[in-house]
């Protein structure tokens, strides 16, 4: 396959070419590209240099795939010309993800999408990717009624910014120094926890990030019967998001069926003896590709009623490792070639 990397220069882009690499994704020729001001810059996929481009109509021929990481704008410009120019395009942005005729795909989860694509697959939201993971098995075995949902997530999410701005404003603090005012956030975030995670839309009281992870589980699980509440924190963690998840099934679920059901699972690894203080964390999750899940308990106040603590890495298995798996499975599949009614 000859693939392109597009937002190469930035934080999920590099963990693209890292995972594309660990995983040995067959590749005749890899090229990065990004913006004008980052065009010509030297980057490595393995020991090979690659050279970054920046978009044109010229430099974006003769792709079979292109991973995008770019923000929503730039998907929303450049990948229907990709896929026009007869590559696939797995997005990562927010842009295609709720459209009817994209697939929105979890490698572990609803593979079987990828079929219907035409030109364009998305990515999911990190936070909706690695809960949904653990949610799958779960769905299969007893069904889901209802899914309460509250998320601490890392700011490496925000991107590269944000991970500065935690890091000055941590040594600020610790020094006794007067902390600068916040540029990425709309407070402080070091030693804190915000309770907005996104973005208010006009007349909306909840977040961006809140709607998506309720919109998006519904479409990644066929489900549009499910009921999710959510609520989406930022926390000042860099890597790796956690999440409480209260199910409440159909069917009655007992805290070992469910655990050993979760332990079979693919794309997950469980967690769960708290009494010896094993349970997920985002250190341990940082580097990893599976989910993490642990917590698993009975909801005393319904009988139908499990919760979970799930936490992933989510630059990996919440962007570039499930971009790189769907990549895998278009190969595998036969469907590396764009409709042309993409």
């Amino acid at each position: 396959m000859r693939v392109a990397v597009v937002g190469a220069t930035g934080a999920v882009g590099s963990t693209m070419l890292q995972v594309m690499r660990e995983q040995a994704l067959p590749v005749s020729e890899v090229v990065p590209f990004a913006s004008e001001r980052s065009a010509g810059r030297e980057l490595h996929y393995g020991d090979e240099p690659i050279t970054v481009r920046a978009l044109s109509e010229e430099s974006i021929r003769g792709f079979d795939l292109a991973l995008f990481s770019a923000g929503g704008s730039t998907s929303g410009e450049w990948a229907p010309r990709f896929a026009e120019a007869g590559a696939v395009v797995v997005d990562n942005s927010s842009r295609w993800r709720m459209e009817d005729a994209v697939p929105l795909v979890v490698a572990e989860v609803n593979p079987e999408a990828l079929d219907e694509h035409r030109g364009i697959v998305a990515n999911p939201n990190c936070s909706t990717m690695q809960m949904v993971v653990a949610l799958k098995p779960i769905l299969d075995r007893a069904g889901i009624e209802r899914l309460v949902i509250s998320t601490y997530q890392a700011v490496s999410g925000t991107g590269v910014r944000a991970v500065e701005e935690l890091e000055m404003q941590s040594h600020m603090v610790i020094h006794h120094q007067a902390v600068a005012p916040p540029e990425v956030y709309p407070h402080q975030i070091a030693f804190n926890v915000l309770p907005q995670a996104g973005d208010f839309e006009d007349g909306d009281d909840h977040t961006n990030e809140e709607r998506k992870l309720m919109a998006e589980t519904r479409k990644i699980l066929g489900r549009d019967d499910i009921g999710v509440s959510a609520t989406c924190a930022r926390v000042p963690v860099i890597n790796g998001h956690s999440e409480s998840v209260n199910v409440q099934t159909r069917d009655p679920l007992s805290v070992e069926e469910c655990r050993a059901l979760l332990g079979e699972a693919p794309g997950l690894t469980v967690l769960d003896d708290p009494a010896r203080g094993v349970y997920p964390q985002p250190t341990e999750a940082t580097g990893r590709d599976d989910v993490l899940v642990g917590r698993i308990r009975r909801d005393p106040s319904h009988e139908r009623c499990l919760n979970l603590w799930i936490v992933g890495d989510n630059l990996r298995k919440g962007a570039a490792t499930n971009a790189v798996q769907l990549a895998e499975l278009l190969r595998v599949r036969g469907l590396l070639r764009a409709p042309s009614a993409a």
